[in-house]
């Protein structure tokens, strides 16, 4: 069983930079086998898919909104994925959750993260 958590989040100011770590807590389950996605949901929003790292050959994909802004990667050694958000924005203000999928593509999510709060401020 995957058990995805998050870590990494806070409060910034905006234009500085956070690094969200998603590890697997299971030890027994590795996360380059799966495809994983970064989401987060804003208040009163629904939740929107930021970037996402596909199993078959690691390529990402990023939401116009955060691209040239945030990183995704992954760190087989450490079963982690990292996503590094520079030059945030107050819009970046949500929730962050991992999500993990069987998929190379993510087209359907197996699992969702606890989830971490980012904070940008003026």
């Amino acid at each position: 069983q995957v058990q995805l958590v998050e870590s990494g989040g806070g409060l910034v100011q905006a234009g500085g930079s956070l690094r969200l770590s998603c590890t697997n807590a299971n030890s027994g389950f590795t996360l380059e086998d799966y495809a994983i996605g970064w989401f987060r949901q804003a208040p009163g929003k629904a939740r929107e898919g930021v970037s996402c790292l596909t199993s078959k050959d690691d390529s990402t994909y990023a939401a116009d909104s955060v691209k040239g802004r945030f990183t995704i990667s992954r760190d087989n050694a450490k079963n982690t994925v990292y996503l590094q958000m520079d030059s945030l924005k107050r819009e970046d203000t949500a929730v962050y959750y991992c999500a993990a999928s069987g998929s190379a593509y993510l087209r359907t999510v197996d699992y969702w993260g606890q989830g971490t709060q980012v904070t940008v401020s003026e």
